[in-house]
């Protein structure tokens, strides 16, 4: 009889694309620590790549759809920012009980 294989945790990163490094350190993080990570497809703000609003509402609908197959995500809010759209993320993904962490409460601490 074969062992049952444990699967790793899923976690979305949420928070202002304009935080381009950030993002890419805890993806490295999260991965190195066993998790899945799912991650914007694009960073238009860091990289001043404008998206019609089209665009726009498909990016903020694949990101929900990527909410739901995670068991949490993590919020990108360096400085504890966070822009309208990413309470929206928070919110959603409380509702659907996914767990939340915060880049602001985890590794700004760690680094000072």
């Amino acid at each position: 009889m074969m062992a049952k294989r444990t699967f790793p945790d899923i976690i979305t990163l949420c928070g202002s694309t304009r935080f381009k490094e950030e993002y890419l350190e805890v993806q490295k993080r999260l991965t190195l620590s066993g998790k899945i990570v799912l991650s914007v497809g694009l960073f238009n703000h860091a990289e001043n790549e404008r998206l019609t609003d089209e665009q726009e509402n498909m990016m903020d609908e694949l990101h929900l759809r990527r909410i739901d197959l995670s068991n949490g995500i993590y919020v990108i809010d360096v400085g504890g920012y966070i822009e309208p759209s990413i309470r929206n993320e928070i919110e959603y993904a409380t509702s659907q009980n996914k767990s939340v962490r915060y880049y602001s409460q985890e590794f700004d601490q760690a680094v000072s």
